[in-house]
């Protein structure tokens, strides 16, 4: 079970942490991610990060102003979001990877999902 928290409504140019923590299970052994699905449109692929935390990959629109990381020991995954845009509006959802995939950004390639927090960001 994941556990998305910390959207809210935020300006534009503010910043906002969001936090996936695991209950019941430990956070993935291979890599965990960040989607985000906007209203009327598809879920995309935000950020991912393998299990060292040493790897990370940026979905380019957000590429410089979010950064995924994670502790293994605290079992939570975050995604520290700045400079926010209003395009960045959306419900951001984190994912894990059951296994090892060759893929991190595409929604087929993560297992298991949390229930989303929504980033509402104001012009």
């Amino acid at each position: 079970q994941l556990q998305a928290s910390g959207g809210g409504l935020v300006q534009a140019g503010g910043s906002l942490r969001l936090s996936c923590a695991a209950s019941g299970r430990t956070l993935s052994t291979y890599g965990m991610g960040w989607f985000r699905q906007a209203p009327g449109k598809e879920r995309e692929f935000v950020a991912a990060i393998m299990w060292t935390g040493s790897t990370t990959y940026y979905a380019d629109s957000v590429k410089g102003r979010f950064t995924i990381s994670r502790d293994n020991a605290r079992n939570t995954l975050w995604l520290q979001m700045n400079s926010l845009k209003p395009e960045d509006t959306a419900v951001y959802y984190c994912a894990g990877q059951g296994r090892l995939y060759s893929r991190y950004y595409g929604r087929d390639d993560y297992d298991y999902w949390g229930q989303g927090t929504l980033v509402t960001v104001s012009s």
